[in-house]
């Protein structure tokens, strides 16, 4: 065994074990350990280096560092809270994010051997290593803690960290490489999700190989951001780099002392953090940490906006001075915490209501899809909609920005129109050839009124196809209905144009649908006077096209 240090951990070593050394699932939350440890001991930097290929990691910072007693009777006494030595902040007047004393178990735990080294200002390092291979079988042989003394740390491992370090603590980590499955690019990502100490001490930061995390990690996110909707009087440098932004509004106001924003993104891909199983999602931070990833996973709405939404909610109140609302694996929130309970219901009850609606509207105004259980549109309405979103794109897309600005104008003062005409169309459509289905089905004969139409048509058909050159059929069904409209057609469903001197009901609506009905098939632009008239008698139409379908199935049930 290498040198022992003297030192040894302050608590059952089998205890020590129950309490979870692998208490923490994700690598963010080990290193978040790191970083809260850090912000308590009033450093300005913390620095992160890691080498994937060595399976080295290292951890240093410029906070006030330990002295021996401290490093025992501190640092080695799982459970030690730093607020039981006198109130809840720091030298600096930063609020103490540890407190329950055991999240050391994450740094000391996520390796196969941990060196720990710190000094106070003007004093020598001190510390030791935690061989973790040697503590699982001192666990396994029930010793006691003064049996597994901790080794005497080698500063040769991080003698390139020492320079220039007047004060503070280094964590190495040797053969890390389980919770080294991240990119550089994807932790520099969750670290700016995950922290807004700045919010409170803007000196604060943290170095990745050597590069401060900043917003500008968050660029992609920020980019993406289509609406947002402020909680309170918030603001930060996040929300500064939001230029794409169509939309600012506020949520419901609330008595409770919370900060923060929600926010939609233009397509739920823009969420993923590249190459890692995380997503932004709405989360809850107390004094600029992350203590609640995803908050609305308690109120899910199932509604489709859940898959474009974020945010950041601040409740530094929830801190409190009594018992901690946080979980044991800091990962969470304890749920019967009152503040907590109040958030939840806030959420619940105004804030997501609120968005849910509005990220509809807005959507809508911009011609993009929306909720579909909103009722502020019909699904045949949205559905039409989309198909002239998906239209607009193609004639834009590869134009130079000024002519694609042009034509998106255009096609912003078609849209109403478009989106009216394509559900017309297909109300024409679908009408008209269930009518011909109906009289195929039931063997209805052609009258006497409607076969010169089709003469008329076929005639004019093969004109046009020997004028275009063409030597195919156009129609896929070429029989005599498929020639005639929704006016012959009615005439041959009741049998006759009218009936005791009146105008069979279907072919009096068919009359008044003709001008509305060839308008909308030439791509006419209609009038709302024409827009009113056609909704009206398409009704009567569909309502009588209904009974024809009713009654066909009724003599084909009676007649089995």
């Amino acid at each position: 065994m290498a040198d022992e240090s003297g030192f040894t951990f302050a608590i059952s070593l089998s205890v020590l074990n129950h309490l979870g050394r692998n208490l923490y699932r994700n690598f963010i939350t080990v290193l978040s350990e790191a970083i809260s440890n850090a912000w308590d001991a009033d450093a300005r930097n913390v620095w992160i280096d890691f080498d994937k290929d060595a399976a080295f990691l290292t951890i240093k910072d410029d906070g006030l560092g330990m002295s021996p007693e401290d490093f025992q009777k501190k640092f080695l006494k799982i459970g030690y809270s730093k607020r039981k030595d006198g109130g809840n902040k720091t030298e600096r007047g930063r609020p103490f994010i540890g407190a329950k004393g055991i999240g050391k178990l994450a740094l000391l735990s996520c390796a196969e051997r941990v060196t720990v080294l710190t000094k106070q200002e003007g004093g020598s390092y001190t510390g030791g290593v935690i061989d973790n291979s040697g503590l699982d079988e001192a666990i396994t042989d029930n010793l006691n803690p003064d049996e597994y003394p901790l080794e005497t740390p080698d500063t040769d491992l991080v003698e390139a960290l020492l320079a220039n370090h007047e004060r503070g603590t280094i964590l190495a980590f040797e053969n890390a490489r389980e919770v080294l499955r991240t990119s550089e690019e994807q932790i520099r990502k969750l670290l700016a999700l995950s922290f807004h100490f700045s919010l409170i001490d803007p000196e604060f930061k943290i170095h990745v190989n050597g590069k401060p995390i900043s917003v500008d990690d968050l660029k992609g996110l920020a980019e993406a951001t289509q609406f947002v909707w402020k909680i309170g009087e918030y603001t930060d440098d996040f929300l500064d780099l939001c230029g794409n932004v169509l939309r600012w509004t506020v949520a419901p106001e609330t008595k409770l002392s919370v900060v923060g924003y929600l926010a939609t993104v233009r397509k739920p891909s823009d969420l993923n953090i590249r190459g890692a199983d995380n997503r932004a999602t709405v989360d809850l931070f107390v004094n600029g940490r992350l203590r609640e990833r995803n908050v609305l996973r308690h109120i899910p709405t199932q509604r489709i906006v859940e898959s474009y939404l974020y945010g950041q909610i601040h409740f530094d109140a929830m801190e409190g001075n009594g018992d901690s609302p946080f979980t044991s694996s800091r990962e969470g929130i304890v749920e019967t915490d009152p503040n907590f309970s109040a958030l939840i219901d806030y959420l619940r009850r105004e804030a997501v209501p609120r968005v849910i609606d509005q990220w509809d509207e807005f959507r809508i105004a911009r011609g993009q899809e929306g909720d579909d259980e909103n009722p502020r549109k019909t699904k045949k309405q949205r559905r039409a909609s989309g198909l002239v979103s998906a239209a607009e794109e193609e004639f834009t897309q590869g134009l130079p920005k000024e002519q694609g600005d042009v034509v998106d104008g255009w096609i912003a003062g078609l849209r109403p129109d478009a989106e009216y005409n394509v559900e017309a169309y297909v109300d024409c459509f679908l009408s008209e050839n269930l009518v011909r289905q109906y009289l195929t089905e039931t063997g209805s004969p052609l009258t006497d009124d409607v076969k010169p139409v089709v003469t008329k048509f076929r005639d004019r058909e093969t004109a046009s196809k020997e004028k275009a050159n063409i030597n195919f059929d156009v129609r896929r069904d070429g029989g005599d209905l498929t020639y005639l409209g929704m006016h012959e057609l009615s005439i041959c469903a009741e049998g006759a144009p009218s009936k005791d001197g009146k105008i069979n009901p279907m072919v009096q609506a068919a009359i008044a649908f003709k001008p509305t009905r060839d308008a909308v098939g030439h791509t006419g632009v209609l009038t709302e006077a024409a827009k009113k008239h056609l909704n009206v008698t398409f009704e009567n139409i569909k309502g009588r096209v209904r009974n024809l379908l009713g009654s066909m199935t009724t003599k084909e049930t009676s007649s089995r």
